[in-house]
């Protein structure tokens, strides 16, 4: 059964948990679909007969719908946050990361942090539009853009959209600062963009690189670039003289973390000069979908994984609080901060703080027949 949910002008099926038979999907991250919790109604799978524990789940296609918007920019008030100013050209991401912290947002729309999240994507193609008439406006303050900073702004769906790119035409068009995460080697693409405005202290990008085992990639983030590609793609930024940052994340407790140091260092050995990390955060839902991969793929290490995120959440599983979110608490945490902190001086990282140019910012100018009198 399949309930229809009305976005802007548009509609999207949502797949329901009788439609999606537990288990991994290949090229999906998350292996179940729980049920948005503010839907007032839940379904349980129930086997009539008809079907088998034992067939194989159908494959699940993405589709994409187009989301009108009024407003591109959004602010933040996370203190945690290093930026104030974000844009987010797609909600949800087919990267299919088992651990993302903005499955939680799908539930805003009726649908479910699984494998909706991964497969029922939404994009805002007058995104670059509706942002050129934000920077118009009189009385806008300039100050830097965290580019994709809920989902990836270069997940698969972007080299076909290149809502992304149109974005970044109206940014460096008005020398505009931004900054980009990514694991797409796909931000390559726009790299005539990016190295100008880098020239000109307008930009920074950081590759976010979990893992360098191939295999666990696969599992943790089926669909975004491997490890070595991403390490590439780090090369070839810094080669174009982007001021180039890594971004261990997350730190998963008792599956990658014994992998820090040996990331950092293949980045610095690629010509990154900043780093950083990140704990694993499991909000809301991303905790049972994450449960539920872990005991998937690693049942031997489930317990010890858990036992270990219990120890930095302060005995649970989850922690929001503003200041130890992103970093945790307790002994291993603090053994992870001093370990990333002895590596980034070993290996030069991180030896100042890069700041990005607001002073040559120039409002867009509004179309007009009118020629300009001087």
């Amino acid at each position: 059964m399949a309930a229809i949910l009305a976005a802007g002008h548009h509609a999207v099926e949502h797949m329901t948990p009788d439609d999606n038979p537990g288990g991994p999907r290949k090229g999906r991250g998350a292996t179940q679909s729980p049920a948005p919790r503010y839907m007032s109604v839940e379904r349980d799978a129930f086997d009539d007969g008809w079907g088998s524990a034992d067939e194989a789940p159908a494959v699940l296609h993405t589709t994409v719908t187009e989301e009108r918007v009024k407003s591109v920019i959004n602010r933040n008030q996370s203190p945690d946050l290093p930026f104030n100013l974000s844009i987010n050209p797609y909600r949800g991401c087919e990267h299919g990361c088992a651990y993302c912290y903005a499955r939680p947002a799908h539930a805003y729309v009726d649908l479910s942090p699984g494998l909706d999240f991964e497969s029922r994507l939404f994009a805002k193609p007058d995104a670059a539009a509706v942002l050129r008439g934000e920077l118009a406006r009189r009385g806008y303050v300039c100050e830097p853009i965290a580019v994709g900073a809920n989902t990836d702004a270069y997940q698969p769906v972007e080299r076909k959209l290149g809502i992304t790119r149109a974005i970044l035409e109206v940014l460096t068009e008005c020398e505009h600062p931004f900054t980009i995460v990514t694991k797409s080697a796909l931000v390559e693409r726009d790299l005539d963009l990016i190295a100008p405005a880098a020239a000109k202290g307008l930009t920074q990008v950081y590759v976010s690189v979990t893992t360098l085992e191939r295999e666990l990639a696969r599992r943790l983030e089926p669909r975004a670039a491997a490890p070595q590609r991403r390490i590439e793609t780090l090369r070839r930024l810094a080669a174009a003289g982007v001021p180039t940052g890594v971004m261990f994340a997350p730190v998963i407790p008792a599956l990658n973390d014994h992998e820090l140091e040996r990331v950092l260092e293949h980045a610095a050995q690629a010509g990154v000069r900043y780093a950083g990390y990140i704990m694993l955060r499991l909000p809301r839902e991303v905790n049972p979908v994450f449960k539920d991969w872990l005991a998937s793929h690693y049942p031997l290490r489930y317990e010890r994984v858990m036992h270990r995120i219990q120890d930095i959440r302060g005995g649970e599983e989850s922690d929001s609080q503003f200041g130890r979110r992103m970093r945790g608490e307790g002994v291993f945490a603090e053994l992870v901060a001093q370990r990333f902190a002895r590596a980034c001086r070993a290996l030069g990282l991180n030896k100042s703080r890069h700041q990005l140019e607001t002073r040559h910012f120039r409002p867009p100018r509004a179309a007009s027949p009118q020629l300009d009198l001087f």
